[in-house]
């Protein structure tokens, strides 16, 4: 069977609720991947930043295949030898206390907004049924009732209704925004440090820093969504740290699993996590052992082969290659280690149409926000293949 056999069957038999590019990809390996064809690609996308390691990371593989042979799963009905040493070592790490695993970064956020709601019931003692939870325009969590109830996008909307209340929706970047809308009923401000999906939008230095002392004189808590900037992708361990800070609550995922299996988890103190008892959240594969043995091989490559240190070297090169194009089409290169994001003008007519050249000259890229295309390779890649990449970037970029 060919690239048109398996779009033809996918087409057919399921829900076209994506737009892909036309490659069928059946093989990957670091920051390469091939298709079925036997068409070789440099994957610039990285599974939504899910393979920082690269694929099939050789260690990861190794940690998953081995506990497949011992126990893949047990539900939290039981206890398992995996789960224990995860919640440490992310928390050694990390400087938290407690942790709570889940599987996707939507449970994470949802885990995330159902412990800040019932912090602020049973600590901050707000009215029952009241709490408000403030998050920002052009945000994106995930795909459920709750998390789509507080997107600024309307499609993402449109026939899911009646939505979740209890959301305000303020500019991202706009720290007065912010503190106007805090009131005695507001127990949390979910916010994304670098806007992926929004098309990677860098805020000011200092936003977060601002923010955070905003939500600390008003006892709210400070929820940074790290699901697709963290575990290295911004050329540090949370992109949080670039303004020194440390949020009351980190949801992160993706990358926790080398994309390797769904994993992703929760990171607060024992005040915010210590809300929940037994019965209250849970999940039957949250906390499984195939996924913790991943989860943990996964953290310890990126930070003994210095993923994180990768990119943001790279990162800056990236950006310093990208910005010696002279292309008619591009309106802002802007980005944090190596999560970039190239805007083109309206004239541009889009980056889908440069996103499928790409793929033609063998690189996988796709569109965010219609006008950007964002650059998010697999942390594991080199100075050598970003130069490879930039000589056919720079001639689609070029392209009328």
């Amino acid at each position: 069977m060919n690239t048109q056999d398996y779009i033809k069957i996918e087409d057919q038999y399921g829900a076209h609720n994506y737009h892909p590019l036309d490659v069928v990809i059946n093989k990957a390996k670091g920051v390469w991947v091939w298709d079925v064809d036997g068409n070789k690609y440099l994957d610039c996308l990285a599974a939504y930043s899910a393979v920082n390691q690269g694929h099939c990371h050789p260690r990861i593989i190794k940690a998953m295949k081995e506990q497949a042979d011992k126990v893949t799963l047990t539900s939290r009905a039981f206890r398992n030898d995996q789960l224990p040493l995860l919640c440490k070592e992310l928390c050694e790490l990390t400087g938290y206390e407690m942790m709570l695993p889940m599987n996707s970064g939507a449970e994470a956020i949802e885990t995330a907004i159902k412990a800040s709601r019932k912090w602020g019931y049973k600590t901050k003692n707000i009215p029952k049924n009241s709490a408000e939870i403030i998050v920002c325009e052009n945000n994106f969590a995930g795909r459920t009732i709750t998390v789509i109830s507080f997107s600024s996008e309307e499609q993402y909307k449109d026939g899911f209704g009646p939505l979740t209340p209890g959301f305000k929706i303020i500019p991202f970047n706009d720290v007065d925004a912010l503190e106007k809308s805090i009131t005695p009923n507001t127990v949390a401000f979910i916010v994304e440090p670098v806007q992926g999906e929004g098309g990677v939008i860098i805020p000011s230095d200092g936003y977060l820093k601002k923010a955070h002392d905003i939500c600390k004189k008003n006892n709210v808590l400070l929820i940074t969504d790290e699901i697709q900037s963290g575990l290295g992708r911004t050329g540090k361990l949370f992109a949080f740290e670039y303004d020194g800070i440390k949020p009351d609550v980190v949801t992160i995922g993706k990358a926790l699993s080398g994309g390797c299996y769904p994993v992703s988890a929760v990171l607060s103190s024992k005040e915010v996590l210590g809300v929940f008892n037994p019965g209250d959240h849970g999940s039957t594969f949250g906390g499984n052992p195939l996924g913790a043995a991943i989860a943990r091989e996964s953290i310890k490559v990126l930070i003994e082969e210095k993923l994180i240190e990768n990119s943001f070297e790279l990162g800056k090169y990236f950006m310093d290659r990208l910005q010696e194009i002279k292309s008619p089409h591009i309106k802002e290169i802007r980005g944090k280690g190596l999560f970039i994001g190239v805007e083109l003008k309206d004239e541009a007519n889009g980056a889908r149409r440069f996103c499928e050249a790409l793929m033609k000259k063998g690189i996988l890229c796709k569109e965010t926000h219609v006008n950007v295309i964002r650059f998010a390779p697999p942390l594991v890649i080199t100075k050598e293949e970003i130069d490879w990449a930039m000589e056919r970037i720079n001639e689609v970029l070029m392209m009328k």
